[in-house]
């Protein structure tokens, strides 16, 4: 069967016709497009903006980089590796994808096109407090946002959670198994789990915003005439579902917008499929790629079945 190497026609402001069309450019997004294009799929990325990996200082919990990969080393090889097979990646943003009976209609700034599936790795959006500088703490990792991927890296430090609720008692006593000095920094919310963080040794404080500060190499808390130094400050305040494309079509979903998908990864709207932080899950780039190649491989076999 000859390839059909599509092309991005922007004169023209139109898309053509794509097997699959894969909304998001992170691990999982990249990883679905190196497989479908390595099973001769015509297939285009939209690249609306920065991945959550992209605030990785260094992973040391990706599996083949012992030695550590930033979030942006690791995107850059993925791109580059997606684009080898013929994947076409574009940088903009899907406005809209209507689902009708030859497939998926989708709408962008540079025009519009269609294609017979859609897989959707749009992630999630980690809710950051209002602190100047927090953005290059992150970079620092003064600053952290998964403690399942780096806090083997604080082991025995000064660690501080500013946590919302509940949430934040939960990573606190998780990250009590890497260090012994671990304070929940709360914003008033009641704790359910305040008698487990006493046992734990998880000190509580409550803390405005405005006490925290992040100068230099270490996160400081300064209230009451006096202050505290932490080498580490997780954020455990809740993250925002990038779901709304799916749920515009009608794909099912859980209260706090997790979308909701079968063993392959589709969703409840045939043809839709999303893998990643979108999905209910561990949020983990090794768990994205896994779904990933779950979903590419069923669309392939379902166009196969399709061709014949």
């Amino acid at each position: 069967m000859a390839r059909n190497r599509t092309a991005i026609h922007q004169k023209a402001n139109i898309v053509d016709q794509f097997d699959t069309i894969i909304v998001g450019a992170g691990p999982a997004g990249l990883t679905a497009a190196t497989y479908l294009s390595r099973y001769r799929r015509r297939v285009l990325v939209l690249d609306g903006g920065p991945s959550r990996a992209s605030w990785i200082p260094e992973s040391h919990n990706t599996p083949g980089f012992p030695e550590g990969v930033s979030g942006e080393a690791l995107l850059a090889r993925l791109r580059a590796q997606a684009l080898r097979f013929g994947a076409r990646i574009l940088s903009q943003r899907a406005e809209s994808i209507e689902r009708d009976a030859d497939g998926f209609h989708f709408a962008m700034g540079a025009g519009s096109g269609r294609s017979r599936f859609v897989v959707l790795a749009t992630g999630l959006l980690d809710r950051k407090p209002p602190l100047p500088g927090i953005d290059d703490a992150i970079k620092r990792s003064v600053v952290r946002l998964c403690p399942i991927c780096d806090a083997y890296e604080a082991i025995d430090a000064r660690i501080a959670v500013l946590g919302d609720g509940d949430a934040g008692a939960r990573e606190a006593l998780y990250l009590r198994t890497y260090s012994p000095d671990v304070t929940l920094l709360t914003l008033g919310q009641e704790l359910s789990d305040a008698a487990a963080l006493d046992v734990e040794g998880v000190r509580t404080l409550h803390t405005d915003i405005g006490d925290l500060s992040l100068d230099g190499e270490a996160v400081t808390l300064r209230a009451e005439g006096s202050s505290r130094q932490y080498d580490y400050l997780y954020l455990a305040l809740g993250c925002e579902l990038q779901s709304s494309l799916a749920r515009s079509c009608g794909a099912d979903h859980d209260d706090l917008g997790n979308l909701v998908v079968d063993l392959h990864q589709q969703t409840s709207v045939d043809g839709l499929y999303a893998i990643g932080d979108v999905c209910l899950g561990l949020n983990q780039i090794a768990v994205a790629t896994g779904e990933a190649a779950i979903a590419a491989t069923d669309i392939h076999n379902r166009l196969r079945k399709e061709e014949r």
